[in-house]
């Protein structure tokens, strides 16, 4: 399983659930890794990028709201139930979008994180796991400096020393 994001330089992946920033290499990136797989995120993500869901993808949405539905996307309302539907796809189909719930909630199953870094501190109020300070994770791969307008940015590959796996 995999996590894909964009980050300011403390880490920070959002504000007034929104995203911080809107890179253009940044979003065909995203739209190239994760097209034709799956992607996860929570209710408040899936609001927040219309309500509807992503082309060409499976779409599964984790939401503690019961009554929640959505055309064209797989509901799931908690931790046992998305494990179980996950374990229908190939591991290394899978794609965590977000929100910062999500994210913390299946970090602990991937093996790879792709982080789009930008070398800036924005006013934020959600946060990413700085992976820079966890021993179980390493950066792999970093893309020369980027700019787009004013803005710096890497895209970064971080990769788990040791594989994880979802729970029997």
């Amino acid at each position: 399983m995999k996590a894909i994001l964009c980050a300011d330089e403390n880490w920070a992946i959002g504000y007034k659930n929104k995203v911080l920033i809107s890179i253009p290499s940044d979003l065909r990136f995203f739209r190239e890794t994760t097209t034709d797989h799956v992607v996860v995120m929570g209710r408040k993500t899936f609001d927040s990028i219309g309500r509807r869901p992503l082309d060409n993808r499976t779409n599964i949405v984790l939401t503690r709201n019961p009554d929640f539905s959505a055309p064209g996307v797989v509901v799931v309302h908690g931790k046992e139930e998305l494990i179980r539907e996950l374990k229908k796809y190939d591991s290394d189909d899978i794609y965590v979008i977000g929100g910062s719930a999500i994210y913390r909630l299946l970090l602990p199953y991937c093996d790879t994180v792709y982080v789009t870094m930008v070398d800036y501190a924005y006013q934020a109020d959600t946060w990413f796991t700085n992976l820079d300070l966890m021993p179980e994770w390493e950066l792999t791969e970093e893309s020369e400096e980027q700019t787009c307008f004013d803005i710096t940015f890497t895209f970064r590959t971080y990769r788990r020393r040791y594989h994880a796996s979802l729970p029997e």
